[in-house]
């Protein structure tokens, strides 16, 4: 499971032209799931995801996680996190799961979120072509991968 997170001042997103959800201060998840993704998987990126300390303390530094300062979540399905581009100009998507394993698991995702966050988050619209719009705060934008070890 991967996810590309970014500190934002506000986010939303639209679905021909309507909007169904947005965000103040908080974070964008931008969630990919994997074929090989387990449910331990979407316990770890939901840890990293509400302790991620990116938001400023009093002094300046980056030392709070969206837990600590109360902000929102939006979390939003992108496959093409997925995409390799190793061997030729177009992504391949084999590595991305099938959409119905991987909607139950963004599903597990985000409910496992609100539970760890202790409140509602928000949500794109699965498997829909969606507009994203986002005021990256910094900007911050971090990478998390359940399978790689740094």
């Amino acid at each position: 499971m991967r996810a590309v997170v970014q500190r934002v001042k506000e986010a939303k997103v639209l679905v021909d032209g309507n909007e169904v959800s947005k965000i103040g201060l908080g974070l964008l998840i931008l969630l990919g799931i994997s074929k090989d993704d387990t449910e331990q998987d979407v316990l770890y990126i939901v840890k990293r995801v509400a302790n991620l300390r990116v938001f400023e303390d009093t002094s300046g530094k980056m030392n709070l996680s969206l837990k600590d300062i109360g902000g929102d979540a939006l979390v939003v399905s992108q496959f093409t996190l997925y995409g390799d581009v190793r061997w030729g100009n177009r992504p391949s998507f084999e590595d991305s799961a099938p959409k119905s394993v991987a909607e139950k698991f963004y599903l597990k995702f985000c409910e496992a979120l609100s539970s760890e966050l202790g409140k509602e988050i928000k949500k794109g619209v699965f498997g829909a072509m969606m507009d994203v719009y986002l005021v990256n705060y910094g900007p911050v934008t971090i990478l998390i991968d359940s399978k790689r070890i740094f």
